[in-house]
Parts: C-alpha cells; structure tokens; sequence
C-alpha cells in the first residue's frame, strides 16, 4: 500500500493566522482588568507601575499571541485599548 504525501490539502496554501498589534493609552485607564480577564489569548496582564490617575495599566506580555479579535477593545469601558492588522503570521 502507497501513502500519498500532501503538501496542500485540498490544493489551498496553509492560512496564515491575523496577527494584531496592541495599542494602550495608560493615561485613559483606569485598571479595571476587564481586558486582562477577557482576552482569549492570554495575552494582557496588569503591570506594576502606575499611570498619573494611579491605576496599574495593562502591559502586553504575550504580544505574539494577539489574533486581533478586539474583545479587549470592545469589553474596555474607558476606551484606553485597541489594536491594529499586523502582518500575519504564516502556521
């Protein structure tokens, strides 16, 4: 028996994943959390230093991981989150 190799399945190119670019305006926040708590790829947390209201902003640590969905965008009450297409990562 002869296992045929499939480099395109279906004869498609492999889609690229979207690929988003987080922009935070620390002056707006006011360290709710929500889209720490809401991005489905783990990609905000809370960081340590302050903004000049004295919440702790979101910083992204996992930038890579950002898939441009916009919860973060959509869930933040003080419109200090958005993000931006980035070039789209091939796998």
């Amino acid at each position: 028996m002869r296992i045929r190799e499939h480099k395109k399945p279906f004869g498609f190119e492999k889609p690229s994943r979207p690929h988003g670019k987080i922009i935070i305006i620390d002056e707006r926040c006011k360290g709710c959390g929500f889209c720490v708590e809401y991005c489905p790829q783990d990609v905000l947390e809370l960081s340590e230093r302050f903004n000049k209201k004295g919440y702790h902003p979101p910083e992204a640590v996992n930038d890579h991981a950002c898939v441009n969905c916009g919860f973060c965008r959509m869930i933040c009450p003080e419109f200090a989150i958005y993000t931006v297409e980035d070039e789209p990562v091939i796998g």
